[in-house]
């Protein structure tokens, strides 16, 4: 009777674990299904998913359409904008030069480009490679992004190394997580005069090509062949639109911040490499960079507020080189997002279960509601946990941002349309304003209008109008992104402008647009 016992206990463990095993797997038809309400719910042109498990392709697979003007649709192998997704190439060719005995990650920055200055002399004497990497600098979220969002501006690596002793740091240096893009551009110009080649050229040779990422590029100006490259969209002004992809100059910023254009075909190779710390090949028998090195980049550097959801039972979070990385449900979680004008992107890998999921989109508002509603949802499943309705609790915190959002810019446009400007004194405001690290603004007439328009960066030009108190309302005729802004004045006591200091008036503005960091000061008339 024992024996028997024993037998049926086994034979209910057998049962228990091969359902567990097919309730963990999520079937390509149930992502399609998942994926296809996901542009709908979303308002997303198009989108393309993959998925790696146990060192196998399980899913890969694109959807909707590379542009609503072509009716063009999406396949695996659609390239599509990664964005800040490219941070951890970026790292990955660092520990490969770390490998090669280039560089410690401990190196001064300032040994290796000189001219390197941040806002004190400690950090500067101090700031060493993984500080590029880990954002944790002491500046404030997206400090200096202005200098090449939107794109078109003539801002050059140059300009980038010289212009951090201008900044105000937000925080103690190594203290705080605060985001940043501009030191890894210098992380890319590092990579740049270590190895002797270009970011793109070293990116190119020593990691897209090993991996047989055949049809991934480091920029869109060495895509000779665009015919299957995705096309932006944005719902910014109400409907959905096709706009122009933004425009990297590598001639005068190097990509290491999120110049990459891949597929899911492709990028399922790199989360391979990536899921076997480092290894790749028929039999894993190459290696890209080192196991010890790879540990490193899935090493916390800077702390973070781990997730509060108690659905993941997490406990400790933080950014290590190049990646998110957090513990859900006991297992590691190793993840990073990427987002420019029209194209958002979504890797995340769980390596305690070989699992790997990389989602692209096409469209900005919605995107980042598809790719993580996706994203969870199958990792959820994988997990074992039950169906949590990503989707629709994604789609409700996505329309109350957005509304919320548009009540307070609307009611900006209400009142600068009902203002009274018989006070203003147009004169007192024209001129030319410059701030250390942005350079030259001007205030001028234009159609008996007041108008705001940026030297270096041209798709900064706009109508200004009258707000309140000193404060006006500039909507640019740039309008890909959400990025209007406030110019408020200071007057002298002749009430004629001397400063001007800036700020977003949408609370979903992007970070990246830091108005905030500018300090106008008029320039006196000669």
């Amino acid at each position: 009777m024992k024996k028997i016992r024993q037998i049926f206990m086994l034979l209910l463990l057998a049962k228990f674990l091969v359902s567990s095993t097919a309730y963990a797997q999520m079937t390509s038809s149930e992502i399609d299904q998942l994926v296809e309400e996901a542009l709908r719910k979303f308002d997303v042109a198009g989108a393309a998913v993959g998925v790696v498990k146990d060192g196998q392709i399980v899913h890969n697979k694109g959807y909707g359409l590379k542009s609503i003007e072509t009716g063009e649709k999406v396949d695996q192998h659609t390239n599509f904008a990664i964005a800040s997704n490219t941070k951890a190439f970026t790292t990955a060719a660092l520990s490969i030069l770390v490998d090669d005995g280039k560089l410690s990650w401990q190196d001064k920055v300032k040994d290796h480009i000189p001219e390197f200055k941040m806002y004190n002399a400690y950090v500067t004497e101090n700031f060493n490679i993984q500080d590029l990497l880990t954002h944790r600098s002491g500046l404030g979220l997206g400090a200096g992004d202005l200098m090449f969002f939107p794109d078109g501006s003539d801002f050059t690596i140059k300009d980038v190394l010289s212009n951090f002793q201008y900044f105000e740091p937000v925080s103690a240096f190594r203290t705080k997580f605060d985001y940043d893009n501009l030191l890894y551009f210098v992380a890319g110009e590092v990579i740049a005069r270590v190895s002797g080649m270009s970011w793109e050229a070293f990116i190119k040779t020593r990691i897209l090509e090993p991996l047989d990422m055949d049809h991934s590029y480091t920029s869109l100006e060495y895509i000779s062949d665009k015919s299957n490259v995705a096309t932006p969209h944005s719902t910014e002004t109400g409907t959905l639109r096709a706009i122009a992809h933004f425009e990297h100059n590598t001639q005068n910023i190097n990509g290491a911040a999120g110049g990459i254009f891949s597929n899911v075909d492709d990028l399922c190779n790199w989360m391979r490499v990536q899921l076997n710390k480092g290894k790749y090949g028929k039999n894993l028998e190459e290696q890209l960079f080192s196991e010890r090195n790879h540990n490193e980049m899935w090493k916390i550097h800077t702390t973070l507020q781990a997730n509060p959801n108690p659905r993941y039972n997490s406990h400790f979070a933080g950014y290590g080189l190049g990646w998110g990385l957090s513990d859900v449900n006991g297992n590691m979680s190793v993840s990073h997002t990427g987002g420019l004008p029209g194209m958002l992107s979504k890797t995340i890998m769980i390596p305690d279960l070989s699992l790997g999921v990389v989602v692209l989109t096409n469209t900005s508002e919605g995107g980042g509601g598809l790719f993580a509603a996706v994203a969870q949802t199958i990792v959820d499943r994988y997990l074992g946990l039950d169906d949590f309705g990503w989707t629709a609790r994604y789609e409700q915190m996505f329309r109350n941002r957005q509304s919320r959002g548009d009540s307070v810019t609307a009611q900006v446009w209400e009142t600068v349309k009902s203002a009274n400007t018989d006070h203003i004194q147009a004169s007192s405001y024209i001129g030319i304003y410059e701030d250390k690290w942005f350079g030259k603004v001007e205030v001028f007439l234009k159609d008996a209008r007041l108008w705001f328009r940026a030297y270096r960066s041209p798709k900064l030009n706009g109508a200004m109008q009258y707000y309140k108190a000193n404060a006006f309302a500039i909507r640019w005729e740039y309008q890909d992104m959400n990025a209007d802004a406030f110019a408020i004045f200071s007057l002298d006591e002749e009430g004629k402008a001397q400063s001007i200091k800036m700020k977003g008036i949408s609370p979903n503005i992007d970070f990246s647009f830091d108005f905030q960091d500018l300090d106008l000061q008029r320039i006196p008339n000669k």
